[in-house]
């Protein structure tokens, strides 16, 4: 299943959700990261949060197209499966959310 992130780098928190429109690629799930956008780092980090906020392995989640903050990610899991978690994520930031101690 393909799904459509923006990464925001830099951020206080580590968290997936909510999102936000794009005039050209629509609907963005958010992922924000702590890490900065230096050397790939913070498209790592959101490719963590995002599996991690989906409830499956690192090694699912591969990136398969980067247009500056945009990123189009590939998640290897059921639709039925990943589709009530994407809704849950997209409504709002819950504290079950953020992926950080902070």
């Amino acid at each position: 299943m393909r799904v459509a992130i923006r990464v925001r780098p830099a951020s206080d928190r580590t968290a997936v959700g909510p999102t936000t429109a794009d005039p050209t690629h629509g609907q963005l799930l958010v992922v924000r990261v702590r890490e900065p956008a230096v050397a790939g780092r913070a498209n790592e980090a959101a490719l963590r949060a995002l599996a991690a906020a989906l409830g499956v392995r690192r090694a699912d989640v591969t990136l398969s197209r980067s247009i500056g903050k945009v990123k189009f990610v590939e998640v290897d899991a059921p639709p039925d499966v990943l589709a009530p978690r994407l809704a849950a994520l997209a409504q709002h930031s819950a504290p079950s959310a953020r992926l950080d101690s902070r």
